[in-house]
């Protein structure tokens, strides 16, 4: 694909990713978010990120996500939570799993801000593709693929980007619709 045409892809990705309402207040889950709130209360305000939340609380990542950032989250919905193996999400939410589900959730954390914008220049300059190193440490792989902004584990499940750039006040969120899984 030359330049040109991964440049209107992408925009088109990106676009498609952005979710707006009224007044640009973006939603997650019919819940407008603030840019004045923090990762975890904005998540909390929404209906499509209780597991995410509950998840969070169980790893001990509160204070965390709440901190100074900036922080980049691609936020996995609830549904993104069902779609895993029967019985996957309560084992990982009990006291003596906690360290396999924090390394779990921060393979979804990216220090630092990064927005569609820079994302999709990334995957241009990188012929296609960019990688992410996650504060777990090990790397995400974003692409363009049928239009859409999709981030690839170290499994090789892919995730697609639903809604982009959900301003938090020490980072932003990007709303994915499956769970990403370290090696």
């Amino acid at each position: 694909m030359n330049r040109k045409m991964l440049a209107l892809s992408l925009a088109t990705a990106i676009g498609s990713a952005v979710s707006l309402s009224a007044g640009d207040m973006k939603m997650a889950g019919g819940a407008g978010m603030s840019a004045s709130k923090d990762i975890v209360d904005n998540a909390a305000s929404s209906k499509d990120l209780t597991t995410l939340v509950a998840a969070v609380k169980a790893a001990g990542l509160v204070d965390t996500l709440k901190g100074k950032g900036p922080y980049t989250v691609f936020a996995p919905t609830n549904a993104a939570f069902a779609k895993l193996p029967a019985g996957t999400v309560d084992s990982l939410l009990k006291p003596e799993n906690k360290p396999a589900l924090a390394k779990v959730l921060t393979y979804h954390v990216v220090a630092g801000k990064v927005d569609a914008a820079t994302l999709g220049k990334a995957i241009e300059s990188g012929n296609g593709m960019a990688t992410i190193t996650t504060v777990q440490g090990e790397t995400l792989t974003a692409m363009v693929r049928g239009g859409k902004v999709e981030i690839r584990d170290a499994k090789g499940g892919v995730a697609t980007v639903t809604t982009a750039d959900v301003w938090q006040s020490n980072g932003v969120v990007h709303v994915i619709d499956t769970v990403l899984l370290p090696s």
